[in-house]
């Protein structure tokens, strides 16, 4: 996904959803911050939901194409049910998920979203100058964050551990779902990824388009070492890019893995990515989306936003996004409810 230019075991119904969990238990805050992040050499740009005390003030806050529904800099309560971390997509944006993360905020939990460095909106550098370490590098900086957040006196105390730690969680979107499955035990073979595109490309034409920084000349993920992080108790994903794993590896993933897919997903096309990726994993769940999208899972923008498969505001005819991410808002909180 690219701001700057551009099998199942449940099914979501993009229309006529019911409203099946808990209600919503508190008003939504929101802030931003930075962090140091030591494989960029830069700060990294948060932003942050969380459940704030009762009576915050909650309105909607254009920040460009994607505004904010929260009270900002209201005060946070005093524990929080735990720390979900939510990776972007490939030149995507920390505010492009923010109806999901008011959901999870609104349940209780404090979600954290950074600007993927090297790979945002702004700045595509660790693709196109640092494709060696990509694949490590996004997981990477989603451990690193996560580090920064238990170690902030403002956040740390506040979120709930118990006998195995923190409670912490992850979602991500695109390359953020590769992101996320790398951190639940995935392992990447980016030499996989010109292997299917020889063969398959024609079938995958989007994705193959892309520039990965994988040709044959291209070296292997710059450590080679685990990208796993055992703090992370479960991961959502949602079209994943999953061609790249390593079979081997994501069936010796133990941490739950739930996929969600969206069936006309033109951009990471199902039976190679997220269809691949729930046969290979030993505990996920697969969850359709009918009549979707790849950018299902954003919320539109206000203003036009080209990508390599059309505008991200667009839909479908009879797909009503709104309504989808309101349900999605509400599973993803169940899952996370389960899980952590």
């Amino acid at each position: 996904m690219t701001i700057r230019n551009f099998i199942a075991t449940a099914t979501v119904a993009a229309l006529g959803f019911a409203a099946n969990g808990p209600a919503i238990a508190s008003e939504v805050g929101w802030r931003s911050m930075t962090v140091p992040d030591a494989g960029a050499g830069a700060k990294v740009p948060l932003a942050l939901w969380y459940p704030a005390e009762a009576g915050a003030a909650v309105r909607n806050v254009p920040m460009g194409p994607f505004g904010v529904r929260a009270a900002p800099g209201a005060p946070p309560v005093a524990s929080v049910r735990g720390l979900i971390v939510l990776s972007h997509g490939t030149g995507g944006t920390e505010l492009g998920h923010g109806r999901l993360a008011e959901a999870l905020a609104a349940r209780g939990y404090l979600v954290v979203a950074l600007r993927h460095p090297g790979d945002n909106w702004q700045d595509q550098s660790l693709r196109t100058q640092r494709a060696e370490q990509y694949f490590d590098e996004r997981p990477r900086q989603v451990s690193r964050v996560i580090d920064a957040l238990l170690a902030d006196a403002d956040w740390s105390a506040r979120i709930a551990r118990d006998a195995r730690g923190p409670r912490v969680g992850a979602v991500g979107h695109s390359a953020g779902g590769y992101t996320v499955i790398a951190l639940a035990g995935g392992q990447p073979a980016p030499q996989r990824i010109a292997t299917h595109c020889r063969e398959h490309g024609a079938d995958d034409p989007i994705f193959c388009g892309l520039s990965h920084g994988t040709s044959a000349a291209a070296p292997q993920p710059a450590t080679g070492a685990p990208l796993m992080d055992a703090r992370v108790r479960a991961v959502a994903a949602l079209s994943p890019v999953g061609v790249v794993f390593e079979p081997e590896s994501l069936r010796r993933v133990t941490t739950p893995v739930a996929i969600w897919v969206a069936d006309l997903d033109r951009f990471v096309v199902p039976r190679f990515h997220a269809e691949w990726l729930a046969q290979q994993l030993p505990s996920t769940s697969l969850r359709r989306v009918p009549n979707a999208w790849h950018y299902a899972f954003m919320n539109a923008p206000t203003m036009p936003i080209p990508s390599p498969d059309g505008d991200l505001a667009a839909d479908p005819p009879g797909f009503d996004r709104s309504r989808f991410l309101e349900q999605l808002g509400r599973d993803l909180s169940d899952y996370f409810d389960a899980n952590l």
